[in-house]
């Protein structure tokens, strides 16, 4: 613990430092000099270098507490106590080629809830590792959207969804004494979740397959879990929503248009009229937060309010996302970067972002594809779709002012 301590105030100094080059430029009332940017650029470098290291170090000390779960659970019970739906003799069997498909499945028919990463005190620290969640654990930091905690719903088959939702409310009026009370009613709709399917191919040697020393278990999660993170998390963001989801940038009403002159850059004004575009119940959800990609985090650290204060404040806790104006701050590499028109800064509620998996996830393997260099070839296949259910204003999104 002295040591993640450690890294805490190592990080704590660096973004003071930070803040000092901007507040000496700002005392002068100057933007930073060419040198001072190199200055605060090297330093921003230093803060996401702490992050990652506080991550991984966050990430091995859950993997430890649930190796040690695991091991109690199985220590305490019959070993011939195998996990619902998650055999792991049957993956073995797999693995080493005995049977050419393997599925997994979340636990139900159907589950509804957020996908996050497991929380010890919210009871991640009871369930065992497998070989699911792994896969799911890497997909999800693949895609920022998925990390920020959108509805997921998993199905055992993938026909169509209907979503209902609410296109307009109803209204009140004044009413005279005596006069007739107007009638207003709320209109519905619905909007259809589908399953459209993301596959990723690797090829591994004979010999990796069959060497016990490698955990080919988490070597596959992670390459799977990535490489299908990345293929649905773009589609998540900037969908079309023809054959293919519905993203969420795609989706999102406008909220600010940034003013000319500024590279579309937005300024503190434009991120506060942003946070107050949304509406108070979505605006003040706990799934309310910001999505924009890492290269636009280091213009808004610069970013001051009217009193003088920092809109971004760094994170005292490990593995908790930074706060912008006291809200959670994502990153997702498929947000649009800082420029004339595009839509770089996202804000709302974003468990109003739909996510339907369909079926599990499929493994398949072939000793023949490549015969002739000795290499198995493993086949991965989700089938997947997203969609903004509200489309009223519940995610609104920041576009650069034109030139």
């Amino acid at each position: 613990m002295s040591y993640i301590k450690t890294l805490q105030e190592r990080r704590a100094n660096i973004w003071e430092q930070a803040k000092a080059l901007l507040d000496t430029a700002a005392a002068a009332k100057r933007e930073l000099t060419a040198e001072e940017e190199g200055q605060y650029q090297a330093l921003n470098a230093d803060l996401d270098r702490y992050d990652a290291r506080a991550k991984e170090l966050a990430d091995a000390e859950q993997r430890t507490r649930d190796a040690d779960a695991a091991f109690a659970e199985l220590l305490g019970k019959p070993a011939t106590r195998t996990a619902p739906g998650q055999d792991n003799e049957e993956l073995r069997r797999f693995l080493t080629g005995e049977v050419r498909s393997y599925e997994i499945r979340p636990e139900g028919r159907v589950d509804f809830r957020a996908l996050t990463k497991g929380t010890a005190t919210a009871g991640g620290n009871t369930v065992p590792t497998t070989f699911y969640n792994r896969l799911m654990e890497f997909l999800i930091e693949s895609s920022g959207l998925m990390a920020a905690g959108p509805t997921v719903l998993n199905t055992a088959s993938g026909e169509p969804i209907e979503i209902p939702i609410v296109t307009s409310y109803s209204s009140g009026a004044l009413v005279a004494e005596g006069g007739q009370i107007p009638t207003s009613e709320p209109a519905f709709g619905k909007r259809a979740l589908g399953a459209y399917k993301y596959g990723a191919m690797m090829k591994v040697s004979t010999e990796l397959t069959t060497d016990t020393a490698v955990d080919l278990e988490g070597f596959l999660a992670r390459q799977a879990g990535r490489a299908l993170g990345n293929a649905f998390g773009a589609a998540a963001i900037t969908g079309t929503g023809t054959n293919q989801p519905g993203g969420l940038v795609t989706s999102a009403t406008a909220g600010v248009t940034g003013g000319t002159g500024a590279a579309g850059a937005p300024t503190a004004d434009n991120l506060i009229d942003l946070l107050y575009s949304v509406i108070a119940p979505y605006r003040n959800s706990s799934s309310a937060g910001w999505l924009l990609r890492d290269s636009s985090v280091a213009a808004i650290r610069k970013l001051k309010d009217q009193n003088g204060q920092y809109l971004w404040q760094p994170s005292l806790v490990v593995g908790t996302p930074e706060t912008l104006l006291g809200k959670p701050l994502y990153t997702d590499p498929n947000v649009a970067a800082v420029g004339l028109g595009a839509k770089s800064v996202i804000f709302g509620d974003i468990s109003q972002y739909y996510v339907r998996m369909a079926g599990g996830v499929r493994f398949e393997r072939s000793d023949d594809f490549d015969f002739d260099h000795d290499m198995v070839s493993f086949r991965t296949l989700l089938r997947a779709d997203g969609l903004l259910a509200d489309q009223t204003g519940a995610v609104k999104y920041f576009a650069g002012g034109a030139s």
